[in-house]
């Protein structure tokens, strides 16, 4: 018989701390998702991924408390920029609450207009999707944003920007 490992009880899940360490064990790509052509709003996330070809869908997952949560659901559109390995100090940037907002938080970023949304996309990314928003899904402290996808573009960029164990790696640094 095959060992199962350790047994876990399902009350460790409370303990908030051990709960965000065992998550942070997923190597997630970073991403810039932005909204709002008219007033332009940005923020890192890393809770992102594909859910249908067919027809084309992906999610972000935006905390309830943030700005940029009723961004999404005011402009009803979303972009999402994939970050390269040599864009760390981007993720860094949206990802500072202090950072300056509107026109201000663009400043030091070099963006192209989204074709179909008029949403800013960061230069130089992995690759970029356009979408309408579709429905918002209760998550918990956040909602599940789910996007139909109107635009997508892959760059030059050879390396995604990954999240691993606390911190931003390459895809040839990620820890074992």
């Amino acid at each position: 018989m095959r060992d199962q490992g350790p047994a876990v009880d399902a009350g460790d899940v409370r303990d908030l701390l051990r709960f965000r360490s065992v998550l942070g064990r997923f190597a997630t790509g970073v991403t810039v998702v932005t909204t709002g052509p008219d007033v332009p709003r940005a923020m890192t996330v890393s809770a992102f991924t594909s859910v249908s070809l067919q027809p084309p869908m992906v999610l972000v997952c935006v905390r309830r408390a943030s700005s940029m949560h009723e961004a999404i659901l005011t402009n009803d559109a979303f972009a999402v920029s994939v970050l390269s390995a040599e864009q760390e100090w981007i993720a860094r940037h949206f990802a500072n609450g202090a950072r300056p907002r509107g026109e201000g938080e663009f400043a030091a970023i070099d963006w192209v207009t989204g074709r179909r949304t008029g949403v800013r996309l960061v230069a130089d990314a992995v690759a970029w999707l356009e979408c309408r928003l579709a429905a918002v899904y209760d998550g918990g402290d956040h909602s599940i944003f789910l996007g139909s996808v109107l635009a997508i573009e892959c760059g030059t960029a050879p390396d995604p920007l990954l999240f691993v164990c606390g911190g931003f790696r390459g895809p040839r640094t990620v820890p074992r």
